[in-house]
């Protein structure tokens, strides 16, 4: 046997080895569904409910971070004749998804119950709703990763685990809007260069919000169907966040109403930060005949750091996504060619919420990417 054959397999097997030690890596994405009740339960036996009730938060923005320094980057890819194939049929990954999907509505009964007791002070309260709502906005995530998916099934579970969040509109604008027009002006999800996130979210809830109902009317009207009726899925999708709210506020009055509005302010708004992180800066160009190039890995933000990526169904892979955005979550490759964030998303939310810190770190970088064409800055 030749050195050139046992080097291949040995990389062969290497690859595969890490591979399977990647895949159940994924169950630390389930994580954030398991961590209100042992924050609870470490604040019953601590005495500290009230200052538990932000642990989420605190794990999410402020120990994972630290985990991501530690632990380093993943930049291994799947093959593709070899790996992909078979990691596209295991129905592991998906089983993970559609299960987050049911877990987290238990969660949301649940700590409406637990905040119902009682046991919370005003402070305790806020912050247990916050954290619901961190939960809530990785969630977002989950659905995301659904919606784009063929079939019925995930879809479906996408838009009902969206509908919980009162994003529901997420499902058609990200799809139909955001994917055509990303990294253009065009496009009310992808942040410009020097824009501060406070000045991107408004744009962001509204323009998002009215142009999901505009391209729902105009896939309707292509069809000859109203807008208006049964077939606008828009209103099917909005109507369970409006019987969830009923639910909510007939089961706990003005509490239930407002923690299920509470949560979903705070999952939304998560989203939106991440969106404005994910393309900064970056523009598609224009051509010669007045189009917009092909998105391409170049005009998402990627970061391959391995804890954050598993916990994200490796959402930080995200130009792969974007230039092929039907692979599933567990192929997703790392480009060396796309611009790289300095950390996780989890640090980069956090920065993204300092406006002086962000321009400090990532206008550099876009000045750098577009070096000798500075034009396209203010394009």
């Amino acid at each position: 046997m030749s050195s050139r054959l046992i080097t291949w397999n040995t990389e062969a097997g290497r690859r595969r080895v890490l591979i399977t030690l990647k895949k159940y890596s994924y169950l630390i994405a389930m994580i954030p569904l398991v961590l209100p009740p042992l924050l609870l339960a470490a604040g019953e036996s601590t005495g500290l409910i009230n200052l538990f009730a932000w642990g989420v938060p605190v794990v999410v923005f402020g120990i994972i971070p630290l985990l991501d320094m530690m632990l380093g980057k993943d930049a291994l890819n799947p093959d593709e004749q070899e790996d992909v194939p078979r990691l596209n049929q295991e129905k592991f990954y998906k089983v993970i998804t559609l299960g987050w999907v049911a877990a987290y509505a238990a969660l949301l009964v649940w700590s409406m119950i637990t905040l119902a007791s009682g046991v919370f002070s005003v402070a305790g309260a806020v912050g247990w709703v916050v954290s619901i709502g961190i939960v809530g906005g990785l969630g977002i995530n989950v659905a995301h990763e659904l919606i784009h998916k063929d079939g019925k099934l995930e879809p479906w579970a996408g838009g009902f685990l969206l509908s919980l969040v009162c994003y529901a509109g997420f499902k058609v604008e990200h799809l139909r809007g955001h994917h055509v027009h990303v990294s253009t002006p065009e496009d009310a999800s992808s942040s410009r260069y020097n824009q501060s996130l406070y000045n991107f979210l408004p744009q962001a809830y509204v323009r998002n919000f009215m142009n999901a109902w505009k391209l729902e009317a105009e896939r309707l009207k292509r069809k000859g169907q109203a807008p208006v009726s049964w077939r606008n899925e828009l209103i099917w999708w909005y109507g369970i966040s409006l019987l969830a709210l009923v639910a909510f506020t007939v089961a706990f009055g003005w509490l239930g109403a407002a923690f299920f509005l509470g949560q979903s302010f705070i999952a939304f708004t998560l989203l939106e930060i991440v969106n404005y992180l994910e393309h900064y800066g970056l523009h598609r160009r224009k051509l010669d005949n007045g189009r917009y190039e092909r998105t391409t890995p170049e005009h998402s933000w990627n970061s391959n750091y391995f804890l954050t990526n598993v916990f994200l169904f490796q959402l930080q892979r995200h130009s792969d996504h974007h230039a092929f955005a039907k692979r599933r979550y567990q192929v997703l490759r790392h480009h060396d060619i796309a611009p790289q964030l300095p950390a996780g998303y989890a640090t980069m939310v956090v920065l993204a919420c300092i406006p002086p810190l962000w321009r400090k770190v990532m206008n550099p970088r876009v000045e750098a990417y577009y070096q000798g064409e500075e034009h396209q800055l203010t394009s």
